[in-house]
Parts: structure tokens; C-alpha cells; sequence
């Protein structure tokens, strides 16, 4: 096997235009692609830097569920002000909590995709 990275990872979303914002402007990501194709808007965000993008997949992209993504980790540096950062935006966060692997919360886009926080325990 030779894979290097995952290119994206597919969030199902209801309004993309409401996603996009709550990622641009609540987590801080980036718009990577904004194009119209025949099927519709291929739009991707994502961390500064970042290897794996996010493609926030509107109606008639594919068969996906809104909402229907799970388990998505971001290694942060800082989870306790990340997720103060996300209350003050009015997200509910659960966490963080201590694990053998880190400390850790969760949380959900509007549209019920779940997404983890992670700042990862020394070592």
C-alpha cells in the first residue's frame, strides 16, 4: 500500500451556505474550493495548513444524510479555550474530558454532523 493522506472527508449538510459559515466563522476554517458543477456546489473547507479537507456536500451531491457524519477528530493545542470559544457561539459542547489519550470534548455542526476536539496527552 502507498496511500499518503486522506484528501477529504465528506460532511452531508442541509444549507450550505449555513455551514459554510459556521465553519469559516466558528471554527476558523478556510474555503479550499467554491465551484458550481453540473450536480451543484462542490464546496470544501478546512484548517489552515492542512492536508484533509472538508466538503460540505449539499443536496444532489452524492446520497449522503445530513447529519450522518460521526466521529470526527481535530487535534487542537488548546481544547479548554477552544471550547469557550464554542459556547460563546452558542454551540453545546460535552467536555472536555481527561482520556488516557488526551483531553477531549464533542460536538455538533447545525446540521448534527459530530466532531471531537482533541488536545493529545504528551508522549
Amino acid at each position: 500500500m502507498t496511500i499518503t493522506h486522506a484528501s477529504f472527508v465528506t460532511l452531508p449538510v442541509t444549507d450550505q451556505d449555513r455551514a459554510l459559515r459556521f465553519y469559516t466563522d466558528v471554527l476558523g476554517f478556510q474555503v479550499t474550493v467554491d465551484l458550481d458543477v453540473p450536480q451543484g456546489r462542490w464546496l470544501q473547507v478546512a484548517p489552515e495548513g492542512a492536508q484533509t479537507v472538508f466538503t460540505l456536500s449539499g443536496p444532489g451531491m452524492g446520497d449522503f444524510e445530513p447529519g450522518s457524519a460521526r466521529g470526527i477528530m481535530l487535534v487542537t493545542t488548546d481544547v479548554d479555550a477552544d471550547c469557550a470559544r464554542l459556547a460563546e457561539a452558542g454551540v453545546s459542547v460535552q467536555g472536555p474530558d481527561d482520556l488516557p489519550w488526551g483531553r477531549m470534548a464533542s460536538f455538533r455542526d447545525p446540521d448534527g454532523n459530530g466532531l471531537m476536539l482533541l488536545t493529545e496527552a504528551p508522549g
